[in-house]
Parts: C-alpha cells; structure tokens; sequence
C-alpha cells in the first residue's frame, strides 16, 4: 500500500499493488476491495478523491512495461476508465495532485533531461503533456522518487512544488502559475541516486516543509527535514525527526475537523507536523523546531482530513490516527543527592 487519500474523517481511499483499490465510508470499521479491469499488473502509487463516488489512481512503472497509467471512476470504484496512458520510452510516473475539482498536474521522470509533466483542466477525464521546452530542467541524474505520491504538492491557487533527489543536492521546483512556467531553488539536503526529498506539505502561502532521507538507509541518523518562510525560494535545514531516518511523508493533523483551503493562515496551536517513514511516526508542535516519537510503524504515505489521518505501508499496512497530543511534556525535575 503506497497510495491514500482521506477527504473527510470517515471517507479515505488507498491504491496498492495488483491493481488493487480500497475504500472505507465509515472511518476504517469496514473496507470494500476492487480490482481495476486490466491492471493487475500496475502498482497504484497515488490516489486523489473527489467525493465517495469519484477517484483518480495512478500507476507507476515503467511505460515501455505499459505500467504508466491513469484511470478515473464515478461509481464509487466499481468500474474505472482509463483515461491516460503512454509508450514512450522512459516515462515513469510519480505522483498526482490536484488545485481544485477541475484543475489537476502529474509528475514522472526526465525524459530529455527535462521533468515530465501533464495537465488536466477537466477533473482528470483528459490529460495534456505539456511541451518539452516548458518542462523544468533536471541535472544529470537528478529525478523524483515515487514512493508514495508525495513529491508533488499544489498549494493554494495555482501553486505546485516538486522535490527531487538523485543527484548531488535536493531540490524544489516551483510553479505559481498551475505549472505552465517553472523556477527551481537548491537545497542543503544531500541527494545521491538513492536520496534526497520524499515528501513536502504548506500551511500557509509561505511556510512549508520538506522531508526525506535515503531509501537504501532508512534508520540514517542525519538530518531529514528541510523548512522554507518565502514560499519555497529559500530552505534551511532545521534538524532530524525523532525516530530519525528516512521519512517519505509529511501531513497536517487539526485539532479540528477543519481542513486549510490554500488560503487563510492557520492558527499553530491548532495543528502539528506529522513525518512517517520505514523507521516509524514523529510529531512536531513546533512547526518542526523538535520532534517525538508518535508511533512504531513505519507509513509510506498519509492523508489526514482534519483531526483524522489515515497510513499505509508495506505488506498491507493500514493504520489511523487520531487525537494526537498537542500539549508539550512538561520538564521533571530530578534531585540529586551530593
């Protein structure tokens, strides 16, 4: 399981492995299984939901494999319609995401030094390869790791990042205009062909995170979280989550059930920083300043829809998380005796 998206506390959606898709209406207590017709051979490394009826799943793999698809439902599941595919040679989708029902963006590998990039303006029902000379331009070796759908992010209205690894540094590509034009800013994560960023997350226009490690070393004790204060130009990194390790994701847990729209600034004592990785869960009340242990199990991806979060990972692993503690641990004092 790599894929999840939750849209309200009780409605999550996963995408697995054997073309398989899962989906809960009652927060996790039943899920009902479905098989996409055709693709029992594709891995669906993302998901994005519209409403209990209608979904996107994406799959990776190589393309001269036929393994680079997307297929759309609007029955809740039960039949899908692929809606995109292609054979040329190299492409190798990572993730998806979309600004608003209509407006979405997927994301693949370089193919002519150049990030592949293609557009939907209809809620995925048709998609469009945007020309080659408007794609970002990768470094040599430079490339996006599909683990888990996470290193694509929009934000707000018309704002995409991506991060990448593989070569000597990681980096951010940045988009304010729904992906037609792109900047692209360095970071001090180090990146080799098995590291650099996994996953981003905003919570505000200007105030995001960027999380990530080496999949090859997935207990590495270095620092894996990087921050940014002017929407992405500039990144510091700001130390290690605890467990330390690869880290594939970052999400936002409420307080409430009230989800950010791209827009109005949230309150900080009203959310934490959840990161989940091979090496397991940590949460952050400090806008990443410090972290602590949440949990053992190690989540490729999550999804959270207010003060509701859902996981998955390897052999099956799903898992839901809520009521995360906001309050910070008071400091004991010991007496020592001379």
């Amino acid at each position: 399981m790599r894929a999840v998206h939750a849209i309200t506390p009780s409605i999550c959606w996963i995408g697995g492995s054997k073309g398989t898709i899962l989906k809960t209406l009652n927060g996790g207590k039943t899920w009902s299984t479905y098989k996409v017709s055709g693709a029992d051979s594709l891995d669906f490394r993302d998901i994005h939901v519209f409403n209990r009826q209608t979904a996107i799943a994406m799959s990776a793999g190589p393309s001269e494999s036929d393994k680079a698809k997307i297929y759309r439902t609007e029955d809740g599941g039960e039949s899908w319609k692929l809606v995109y595919q292609t054979t040329q040679n190299g492409v190798f989708l990572d993730g998806i995401d979309f600004w608003d029902k209509n407006k979405g963006i997927c994301l693949g590998d370089p193919i002519q030094g150049r990030l592949f990039i293609i557009t939907t303006n209809d809620g995925g029902k048709n998609w469009e390869e945007q020309p080659l000379e408007k794609r970002p331009v990768a470094e040599p070796g430079e490339a996006c790791f599909a683990a888990s759908g996470t290193s694509i992010l929009t934000n707000g209205k018309g704002h995409v990042y991506i991060g990448t690894g593989g070569s000597k540094m990681a980096r951010v590509f940045r988009s304010e205009d729904y992906g037609q034009s792109w900047q692209v800013s360095s970071t001090p994560l180090p990146a080799g062909p098995t590291s650099g960023i996994f996953g981003l997350r905003f919570w505000s226009k200007k105030h995001g995170m960027a999380v990530g490690g080496d999949y090859k070393k997935t207990v590495d004790s270095t620092q894996n979280v990087l921050m940014t204060k002017d929407g992405g130009v500039t990144w510091q990194l700001t130390g290690m989550t605890k467990p330390g390790g690869l880290k594939e994701v970052v999400a936002l847990y409420h307080k409430t059930d009230a989800v950010w729209t791209g827009e109005t600034e949230l309150r900080w004592d009203d959310y934490a920083l959840i990161a989940s990785g091979p090496s397991g869960t940590s949460v952050s009340i400090d806008k990443g300043k410090s972290w602590r242990k949440l949990g053992k199990e190690g989540f490729h991806s999550l999804s959270f829809a207010g003060n509701v979060g859902y996981g998955v990972g390897a052999n099956g692993l799903v898992g839901k998380i809520e009521r995360v503690s906001m309050k910070k641990k008071k400091r004991k004092l010991a007496l020592v005796e001379e």
